[in-house]
């Protein structure tokens, strides 16, 4: 019985910014507009903090092939419908030039409850993100299987970088999201546990005394689900391409097999101190995938490049096995052709070059994210 697979199944939530066509400026969600979207993407769609923002959330999926199915059925229905309010959604962590300040959290007890709670701090949460889930019905498997896949984060970060400006500015970073997200509380990678018994006791300490009302509020980079019986994976930008959103899916589920197929065998993933994983945290953040990580066994910085191969090479089997080896290999052309964040800066730099304008440069570069989202449905 130790040795019975878990499911793997997948689901995947994003979250988008809502563009005026015309202005190219955040703009708020009409309840019209969320209405048809509710009705439908019945349970599929909700609001998010800002009315500017929507979530989606894919049904539980078998396998990549579903995934793709579902993700794409979900991103055309909001494309469609906000098309019929002049409005496009885009796929990027931050948007390149609206303003914070300018936008309203939307009203609902529980977003109200957080702008009580959390102060001017979650005023700027101008920010989306990708989350993945993957199927681990043991709960001490879950503790297990979620210390060991710390270390993976920053390789995931890095790939999912979709947020280099902020506000007007290029903040010189690749995911200046997580710069905004990290004010929160309880952020950032989880401390290591030793059992389910563990991780509910230290929960249980903040809700007995009314801090969180349970764990949902714990927004760790990853963390065992408050709903489901899954490991949530909640360290990536969200991605303006389907096929680069799919693959982080398909890495994320691959690399959480692989650690349990090496459980089989009576092995393990060395655990590094939170420290040093913070390093390689930060260097994703900064450079996304144009510098290398750190290797904590060969003691060195590691090209990019050659990480993913290696970690598409240790993903072989798992990924063979999840039937996902087209999505863990587009892995190499996130690398060679740069990711968002790279993207975006080439497409600002570029339209800087001719028209010598600012915001005009900063317009192309919402063009073109609204393009990416519907270059693939």
């Amino acid at each position: 019985m130790r040795h019975t697979p878990p499911p793997f199944t997948m689901g995947i939530e994003e979250e988008y910014l809502l563009v005026d066509r015309d202005s190219l400026a955040l703009a708020p969600a009409p309840a019209a507009l969320m209405a048809e979207c509710s009705a439908q993407l019945a349970g599929q769609f909700s609001p998010e903090f800002l009315n500017c923002q929507v979530e989606i959330g894919t049904k539980v999926c078998a396998n990549i092939g579903e995934a793709r199915e579902d993700l794409k059925r979900l991103r055309s229905t909001v494309a469609r419908i906000a098309a019929g309010y002049n409005l496009a959604p885009i796929a990027a962590s931050c948007h390149p030039f609206s303003d914070w300040r300018d936008q309203q959290h939307t009203d609902k007890d529980r977003y109200n409850a957080l702008q009580h709670d959390l102060g001017g701090v979650v005023s700027r949460m101008l920010i989306c993100g990708m989350h993945v889930h993957v199927g681990i019905d043991d709960p001490d498997r879950r503790i297990d299987l979620n210390n060991q896949m710390r270390y993976f984060l920053p390789h995931l970060l890095a790939l999912s970088a979709s947020s280099p400006f902020w506000q007007g500015h290029d903040t010189h970073l690749a995911s200046y999201r997580l710069s905004v997200f990290d004010n929160l509380p309880r952020t950032g990678l989880p401390p290591e546990m030793g059992s389910w018994s563990e991780f509910e006791r230290t929960i249980g300490f903040l809700v007995d005394l009314g801090v969180i009302e349970d764990s949902s509020k714990v927004w760790w980079d990853i963390r065992p689900s408050s709903r489901f019986p899954t490991i949530e994976s909640r360290i990536c930008d969200v991605s303006p391409r389907l096929e680069d959103a799919l693959s982080l899916a398909a890495l994320t589920q691959a690399i959480t097999r692989m650690l349990w197929r090496l459980s089989r065998g009576n092995q393990r993933w060395r655990l590094y101190d939170t420290f040093l994983i913070n390093e390689n945290r930060w260097r994703a953040q900064r450079y996304g995938t144009s510098k290398g990580l750190i290797d904590f066994g060969r003691r060195e910085i590691v090209p990019f490049a050659e990480l993913i191969e290696e970690l598409i090479e240790i993903l072989a089997e798992d990924a063979n096995a999840l039937g996902s080896v087209a999505e863990i290999e587009n892995a190499r052309a996130i690398v060679t052709g740069g990711t968002s964040a790279a993207r975006q800066r080439g497409v600002y730099q570029q339209e800087f070059d001719k028209s010598q304008d600012k915001d005009s440069a900063l317009r192309a570069v919402v063009t073109h994210l609204i393009d990416e989202y519907h270059a693939d449905l």
